[in-house]
């Protein structure tokens, strides 16, 4: 009787080994290693025949996709316009966040223009038929199926020819020829590759419904967003009603895009005017708080960015951020204290973006910036005026792009005043309303937002006496 072999997989990038390491050679992570039934060796008949002969280049179709509408247009967004046929697409997510939800309100348009097969791994046939009662999503082309067998699922869509199929989760579904457990990396990827198979040979498109770690990466090897054509995040936090969709990969469209819904009785609610949802609870003539207009894809948005700067007690003042990245408002605290003259060593620092957005575009440095120096004054930022710029190094503000869309929207939103880097741009009549300022720096942009008031008693002026290095 041969001996059975047996190997160590690493579950969070793949990598093997001939017997149990405690930390992994290739990701450095600990306790990663599971035991496996290594694969039989492949036996080779001889070179196979290519499936198809290469060509010139210039010889290769331009095939257009033609993409389907899913009825919901924020998703569309994310999408890059529409579903592709026979794409492969991955949404994680945090448990409860409204993964299923999405994908079931998703499936109730897309099965009115084709039939749609829905496979739940997790729940019974019952339980999405109440999820599917209370959103409104029962129609007749929608098939239900409870099944974790890939052999099982495979034969379904071959039978029903699904226009579309879901699978929720992919760390559910396993091959019965494995000898490792589901969830597992060989399975997640022998099950995964079988899907894409199907997808790219029968044009279907598959949904795959993916886990989220405590780290906020999706679960199982990394190999598995590599497969995938696109890959979607819905963030947001449960005990709030706004949820993010985000795509991190999409081959067939920019990863730029963010979809913004209202999670509700009756399911997902489109957030059509996002600039409103992110300032609908800005404080009054409150320091600390500055607007700051972003680019988001093709969407411009008006966010605000919150700082509250005070006296420390610990040798090491405290710097928290959320929402922005730490490094980038560190820089910015170095450029107030080295170039504007506001003393930061001893202050406890907190940067946050309200509303849970993550926002990585330079353009809102000079926003933290005021609102920096707006909680260190205790003078509150101009209600109506709104900010935009990246920061340098040397103290000066630099440009940024599409500044005309973004003050397009801030005269929307009812603001009178924007401060923006020079050189100024030109004001069409559509910016008539709008009083553009030019800041050359961080300092003339600090001094041409904050209201005028007394000074605090720390200190008589913050650019008193101050000379730049």
């Amino acid at each position: 009787m041969a001996r059975t072999r047996t190997r160590f997989v690493c579950q969070k990038c793949g990598s093997e080994a001939a017997r149990w390491l405690g930390r992994c050679p290739d990701c450095a992570e600990w306790n990663s290693m599971v035991e496996e039934m290594a694969p039989p060796p492949r036996t080779t008949t001889g070179p196979s025949m290519p499936q198809g002969a290469p060509q010139p280049i210039e010889d290769v179709s331009m095939e257009t996709w033609s993409r389907t509408p899913s009825g919901i247009a924020e998703f569309d967004r994310v999408l890059g316009g529409g579903v592709v046929p026979g794409s492969l697409v991955l949404i994680g997510g945090d448990p409860g966040i409204g993964k299923s939800t999405l994908l079931m309100q998703a499936c109730a348009n897309l099965a009115r223009t084709g039939r749609t097969l829905y496979v739940t791994g997790e729940e019974s046939a019952q339980q999405v038929r109440m999820r599917a009662d209370r959103l409104d999503a029962v129609v007749p082309d929608l098939y239900l199926g409870a099944e974790t067998d890939i052999d099982i699922i495979e034969a379904h869509a071959q039978k029903l020819k699904p226009r579309y199929l879901i699978i929720d989760s992919i760390q559910t579904v396993h091959d019965p020829s494995g000898t490792s457990a589901p969830g597992t990396v060989s399975q997640v990827r022998a099950c995964c590759a079988r899907l894409m198979r199907l997808a790219k040979t029968t044009q279907v498109t598959v949904f795959l419904v993916g886990h989220v770690t405590k780290e906020g990466t999706l679960a199982g090897p990394r190999v598995l967003e590599h497969m995938v054509d696109t890959v979607l995040y819905f963030e947001g936090d449960r005990f709030q009603s706004y949820r993010i969709l985000r795509a991190v990969k999409n081959r067939f469209g920019s990863t730029d895009e963010i979809g913004l819904f209202e999670m509700g009785d009756t399911g997902l609610r489109e957030v059509v005017g996002a600039s409103e949802l992110f300032l609908s609870q800005r404080p009054e003539h409150g320091a600390g708080s500055a607007v700051v207009a972003i680019i988001e894809g093709t969407r411009p948005l008006l966010v605000e960015v919150q700082a509250l700067v005070t006296r420390s007690f610990l040798s090491s003042p405290r710097r928290t951020t959320t929402g922005i990245d730490f490094n980038r408002a560190a820089m910015i605290l170095a450029v107030l204290e080295k170039r504007c003259g506001l003393r930061m060593a001893d202050k406890d620092v907190f940067v946050n973006v309200a509303g849970g957005l993550k926002v990585v575009e330079p353009a809102v440095d000079l926003g933290i910036a005021v609102a920096l120096a707006s909680s260190y004054r205790e003078r509150p930022v101009d209600q109506r005026l709104v900010v935009t710029g990246e920061v340098g190094l040397a103290g000066e503000t630099r440009s940024v792009h599409q500044t005309d869309r973004r003050l397009r929207e801030a005269l929307r939103m009812g603001f009178k005043r924007a401060l923006v880097p020079g050189p100024r741009p030109r004001a069409g009549d559509d910016l008539r309303g709008l009083e553009i300022h030019e800041a050359r720096t961080v300092r003339e942009a600090i001094d041409a937002a904050l209201v005028t008031g007394p000074a605090p008693a720390e200190e008589d002026d913050v650019f008193a006496d101050f000379t730049p290095d």
